[in-house]
Order: C-alpha cells, then sequence, then structure tokens
C-alpha cells in the first residue's frame, strides 16, 4: 500500500504551538469593496482591539479582556481615522485600532499590556490575570503589524503624495498616480544549526541573562530560504552549512515578520563568532539543552519561552534524540 506524503508530517501541526499561530479570523480579503469598511462600523456586534505601540489595551481584572465596544474604543481616544478592518469572528467584525501613547486611562479599569508579555503568559501552562486566548493573540499579531505597515506607508513610494488607506487597511491607493500598495510580511529565517548530538545556540547581549537562542535573520531578495539559513549561520557563527529542513513559522509582530523555522546540518564545528551580533556562541550536547527546557541547568541557562519559535525548534530537535 502506498504511504501518503502527508502520512510522514507530525499530527500536530508544529506552527500551531507558537504564540501569534492562532489567528483564526476570517479576513474575507478578496472579497472587499469600498463599502465594506463602513458597513462594519454600522455592525452593533463590531468589535475594536486596541493597541499602544506594542501594548493591548486590557480590562483590568479580567481573562481575555482585549475587546471593546465602538463607544468604548473612542471613549479611550482611539484614532479611529487609522483603524483597521482585521475580519469576522463568527459574522461579527473586529476592527483595530491605535490609542496614543500619549493617551491618559484609568489604571484602575485598564492596562496596557506588551504583546510578548502576552504570549508568554498564554503559553506559560500557568493562569495568570492577563492572559488571551491563542486566537485573541493571533488576532492582535495581525493588528500589530497592520497597524505599523500603514504607519510606515503613508506616502506614495513612486510620486511621493499622501497616500489612502481603501478596502478597510488591505490597501493603499495613491489619489495622484493611482499607485495601489498592499501590506508586505518581512521573511526571516530562524534556524537550529545541529551536529550529531550536538547544537548550536548563541546570546545577544540584549537578551535576558543566560538566555541562548537560535541564530536568526532576514531572507535576502533573490534568496531561497534554504540558503538565507546557510548564510546566516556562516555570517554569524562561520560554520558551513550542507541540509536544511523547515520545522515551522511565527508571525512576529515586531513589528511585521514571518519567523521561517529550520533545522540545519552542520558541516563544519570550528565557530567563529561575529562579536558584533553575538555575545556568546557554542556548542551544546542534547543533555544539557534538555535541562535548559527543563530549567534545572546547574549554571542557569536557559532557552527562550514556549511562546518563541526557537524554543519549539530546540525542543523538537531534543526530543528527536
Amino acid at each position: 500500500m502506498t504511504r501518503n506524503f502527508f502520512d510522514r508530517l507530525p499530527p500536530v501541526e508544529p506552527s500551531t504551538t507558537v504564540g501569534f499561530s492562532g489567528n483564526t479570523l476570517d479576513r474575507r480579503s478578496e472579497a472587499r469593496n469600498e463599502s465594506t469598511y463602513a458597513a462594519a462600523l454600522a455592525d452593533p456586534n463590531v468589535r475594536v482591539f486596541l493597541l499602544r505601540g506594542d501594548e493591548a489595551m486590557m480590562r483590568a481584572g479580567g481573562t481575555s479582556e482585549s475587546l471593546f465596544s465602538l463607544k468604548e474604543a473612542k471613549a479611550l481616544g482611539a484614532l479611529m481615522d487609522d483603524a483597521i478592518l482585521l475580519g469576522w469572528q463568527d459574522s461579527s467584525p473586529r476592527i483595530a485600532a491605535i490609542v496614543g501613547n500619549d493617551t491618559s486611562f484609568d489604571v484602575d479599569a485598564f492596562h496596557a499590556v506588551p504583546l510578548r508579555t502576552l504570549a508568554t503568559a498564554a503559553y506559560s501552562g500557568g493562569i495568570l490575570m492577563d492572559t488571551v486566548e491563542p486566537a485573541t493573540l493571533g488576532a492582535l499579531a495581525q493588528a500589530r503589524a497592520l497597524l505599523h505597515w500603514h504607519a510606515s506607508n503613508r506616502h506614495c513610494g513612486r510620486c511621493g503624495t499622501r497616500s489612502i488607506m481603501a478596502q478597510g487597511g488591505y490597501r493603499r491607493d495613491c489619489p495622484n498616480c493611482g499607485l495601489q500598495k498592499f501590506p508586505r510580511t518581512d521573511p526571516v529565517a530562524i534556524m537550529l544549526a545541529v551536529d550529531g548530538d550536538r547544537c548550536l545556540m548563541g546570546r545577544q547581549a540584549r537578551f535576558a541573562p543566560g538566555t541562548y537562542s537560535c541564530l536568526a535573520g532576514f531572507v535576502e531578495p533573490g534568496e531561497t530560504i534554504e540558503d538565507a539559513v546557510r548564510r546566516e549561520i556562516q555570517e554569524e557563527a562561520g560554520i558551513q552549512i550542507g541540509r536544511v529542513a523547515y520545522h515551522a513559522s511565527q508571525p512576529w509582530p515586531f513589528p511585521m515578520s514571518l519567523m521561517i523555522g529550520c533545522i540545519a546540518e552542520a558541516t563544519s564545528t570550528d565557530i567563529v563568532p561575529d562579536t558584533e551580533e553575538l555575545e556568546d556562541c557554542r556548542w551544546f550536547s542534547r543533555d544539557e539543552t534538555r535541562s535548559m527546557l527543563d530549567g534545572d541547568h546547574p549554571d542557569g541557562l536557559s532557552t527562550p519561552p514556549r511562546m518563541a519559535i526557537a524554543h519549539t525548534l530546540i525542543r523538537a530537535w531534543v526530543e528527536a534524540g
């Protein structure tokens, strides 16, 4: 009996285990027209996500309370002229809007919570006050990326004229030369290089003390994902790479990236680190890496939290041994 190709894949799709991956909104990007946004605003079931930079506004003292009515959003100072229609949840429109950093609010009634904090809490296994479901995290990631893209693309790249938001935020149109511009995502390769029962991890100075992670870098124009993996590892650690296998991906809204996670086969082992990029880089045995994942490393070394794709890559390799 011929084995189906998909039978060889893991029963749980690895990308579903990372933070910001649970978005369930129906975007309807191909079915929008110029009346879609107005119709969404007029829907009595419309709800609004409010973001302040990398923070999400939430009601204090409750879980999953990150959605606001239109009236509440306006009362909190939402900039509705720049709001974006993300999509629909069970036929109810979901909109994202910015709250200015200088906007004051009742701290006993509302919290401004960093998206990273929300994601870490959601995947920690515990129940914390400021926690949201994966679907909400995914929608917030979509909101953060789209709001940032619009803020960075207010003028036409061809003639410099101020462009106009169209299709509820899924396009910008130039009223002068007619150029249409669509939101973009920046691809980033993140990879764990392995040599038998060892893996290569590094740390940057901005990391939490004792934390080591996978190497990563942007995919450049005209480059395959595999070649980006090989180039980045060679540039950052001086290690040559042979085969590359894709494992999982993660939306990363800081500001609008897609992390593409791979496992890479090292064909050399002598590390020559890029000291401008990395504070340290070294090989770790499988057993030592497992202790880092489990939080019982004798020297207190650790890996990124469960919500990060780096954690998913590292754990997948450890558990494959």
